[in-house]
């Protein structure tokens, strides 16, 4: 996918969650918003160079959107709405084999107690997909989901667990926009729970997929399967 046009800076803080103070090349500072809620360990780090995109909107209270960070090794992105557009794109284009084959990709649509970031059909052939944004890098270098502890993404996998029991396909699908790790497994140290509970997804038959995106300022784009270890 390609991003929208995006000015850069550099990070002076990420505070409230959906908030950053960002100096701008020319000098001024701007408060710019954050859509990520979760800890961003090992991407938001004082003085890293960020890309932000801008709304045009002068009706809006923050008018720039923090799209990507520079750790000194890779761009990340941390805006996490844009790993579900990268989701459907692959899956719409046929670069996920796993996750092929299908007529229609549908966004956002809902199962029991959930709603699900992508429904895949084929006739009556069905397979949701849940997405999730991977920014972490754990102490042994290797990519790490979540980054703080989420009832929300456990109670995805048990919903996953019961479209799977209707006798649809379910999936996991972690989308990995950085390039300096190594592999992909839950990060048990932060969230034994959810670490538990992606096993027990697993072993009832949700399928788990672990994609690597290639991050520019102009382009985001899934090209990689990464060895997914529980």
């Amino acid at each position: 996918m390609t991003l929208p046009p995006v000015i850069f800076g550099t990070l002076i803080r990420r505070y409230k969650r959906f908030l950053a103070d960002v100096e701008l090349e020319d000098g001024s500072v701007i408060t710019a918003h954050c859509p990520n809620t979760g800890r961003m360990t090992t991407c938001a780090e004082p003085g890293w160079r960020v890309a932000l995109s801008d709304s045009n909107n002068p009706k809006r209270k923050y008018r720039y959107t923090w799209e990507l960070v520079h750790n000194g090794d890779c761009w990340i992105c941390v805006n996490t709405g844009r790993a579900n557009e990268m989701a459907a794109e692959a899956v719409s284009k046929g670069w996920i084999p796993e996750l092929a084959g299908y007529d229609e990709v549908i966004r956002e649509q809902k199962f029991g107690n959930s709603r699900f970031d992508l429904l895949l059909k084929k006739g009556e052939d069905l397979c949701y997909v849940e997405v999730k944004n991977v920014t972490l890098i754990a102490e042994d270098g290797a990519y790490a989901f979540p980054d703080a502890v989420t009832e929300r993404g456990r109670k995805h996998l048990n919903e996953l667990i019961e479209v799977v029991k209707a006798g649809h396909r379910a999936a996991m699908l972690f989308v990995i926009p950085r390039s300096d790790g190594t592999g992909f497994r839950a990060a048990h140290e932060i969230d034994p729970n959810y670490a538990e509970a992606l096993k027990a997804a697993a072993a009832a038959g949700v399928e788990l997929h672990a994609w690597q995106a290639e991050v520019t300022p102009e382009e985001l784009k899934l090209t990689e399967n990464i060895t997914l270890i529980l």
